[in-house]
């Protein structure tokens, strides 16, 4: 079995201060398995609304009963960009994914360390399409996109993953920070879904998990661009593996 003492949850943010702070609620109240410690590392990549603000003030309020560490970007970045932020001040013994929306449940932090804590698995992906739990039905192509991309990012890694996509992706710390990771945007998914996949003997599982989806009304921010970037990610990671 695996000692996991403590998660490292990195949250990028961008223009979220509408839903922010439930977001860090929802943490703040999960109790993990074992008592594993949280440690809650939001980067800022250069919001333009009132997000620093609902940061600073729930750090103000809550500083003294969670680990939160803050950092900000002086620029737009992207989301890889901010990732590979967090990750490097990352020191839990696991490291978790976790968007700024409410697009995903932290009370589902427990389904994806079991796993690693069982002593089964290196990393641990959460699926949106296995298992029984809550999906909002929104956008047809939007799915069968992510299930293409899925599915070539499949041929080129030889993984079976069901949603190579998702935010909810869990690492052990060690094998994350060994990875040179470069994308900036929404790209961080297919490039670092194929640079485990070299690891020799690496573990990966996925589990179903809950997903509360967001229209673009409601803020969410991948678009088609994101998809072409992310079937060039594939080529460039996964078929050339640089």
């Amino acid at each position: 079995m695996k000692s996991i003492k403590k998660l490292s949850i990195v949250i990028p943010v961008y223009n979220e201060g509408k839903t922010i702070t439930t977001v860090l609620d929802k943490i703040k109240d999960v109790q993990l398995i074992q008592s594993i410690d949280k440690e809650i590392i939001i980067v800022n990549d250069f919001s333009r609304d009132d997000t620093e603000e609902k940061i600073l003030a729930y750090k103000q309020q809550y500083g003294q009963v969670l680990d939160i560490k803050y950092f900000k970007h002086d620029r737009n970045r992207g989301k890889g960009a901010a990732l590979r932020t967090g990750f490097h001040q990352a020191t839990g013994d696991a490291t978790i994914v976790q968007d700024a929306d409410l697009e995903y449940d932290p009370n589902e932090f427990n389904l994806l360390l079991k796993p690693m804590l069982d002593g089964f698995a290196d990393v641990v992906y959460g699926s949106r399409f296995i298992g029984g739990k809550p999906h909002r039905i929104l956008f047809f192509w939007h799915t069968i996109g992510n299930k293409f991309l899925t599915f070539v990012s499949n041929m080129c890694t030889n993984l079976n993953l069901t949603d190579m996509e998702t935010c909810y992706k869990m690492f052990d710390s060690d094998i994350l920070k060994s990875l040179d990771l470069k994308e900036n945007r929404f790209g961080f998914e297919p490039e670092v879904t194929a640079k485990i996949a070299r690891i020799r003997g690496i573990r990966i599982y996925e589990i179903g998990v809950s997903y509360y989806g967001r229209t673009y009304e409601e803020g969410k921010k991948i678009n088609w661009k994101d998809g072409f970037r992310a079937l060039y990610c594939i080529a460039k990671y996964g078929m050339l593996r640089l």
